[in-house]
């Protein structure tokens, strides 16, 4: 039987819902982050999960390739090097390829999106997990910066921004348990989760 290769660098696995300030973490810790959100499927896939309405569920996880991103961190882990997909929020789909490299010494990175908590198993087997967390804090808080986020940046149209605010903010309860239950350890405040990355960074630079 083949032993697992020992992987170059790790993945610190981030989700939380979105408008929570996972992306701002990176900036605050310093270290890098691999936005998931670039692995949404395009808008003209055939089957794209979709409400009453006809409006496409970005929110739903079939509206993202699960196999693709594990592939890529995988890859990223294990080699150092990737290709990522850049995607155009507002125009719904993907532009153009990137090729990611990590630093020699960079020994540990983020993974971050609102569907990153599907990953988390697949990566520990795959043994290049270094921890996974998920942002658990006030619905009503992060609907109101996800709000002024995605209206200052032209995500939508303002009504599908007020609809998708108040749907998520219902769901967002039940999104957390389910982020716990697949593995996540849940922290409370963007400073909780900044410590947790700053230590769960320590412990596999000195692995």
């Amino acid at each position: 039987m083949a032993s697992t290769p020992i992987p170059q660098a790790r993945v610190i696995v981030l989700a939380g819902p979105s408008g929570s300030g996972k992306t701002s973490l990176s900036t605050r810790t310093g270290i890098r982050a691999v936005s998931l959100d670039h692995f949404y499927r395009d808008d003209t896939e055939e089957a794209m999960p979709r409400f009453p309405t006809g409006l496409i569920d970005w929110d739903d996880p079939a509206s993202w390739n699960h196999d693709e991103a594990r592939k890529a961190l995988i890859e990223l882990c294990r080699s150092g090097s990737t290709q990522i997909p850049i995607y155009d929020i507002p125009t719904n789909r993907r532009t153009a390829i990137q090729t990611l490299r990590l630093d020699e010494k960079e020994k540990v990175f983020i993974a971050e999106g609102i569907f990153a908590a599907t990953l988390v198993e697949e990566l520990r087997e795959a043994g290049v997990l270094a921890d996974a967390l998920c942002i658990a804090r006030s619905p009503l808080r992060n609907m109101w910066y996800r709000f002024l986020r995605d209206l200052s940046e032209g995500r939508k149209a303002l009504h599908v921004l007020v609809l998708r605010g108040i749907h998520l903010a219902r769901k967002e309860p039940a999104l957390v348990k389910g982020w716990i239950q697949q593995g996540c350890r849940p922290v409370g405040s963007l400073s909780e989760a900044e410590s947790a990355l700053l230590q769960a960074s320590a412990q596999n630079t000195l692995k």
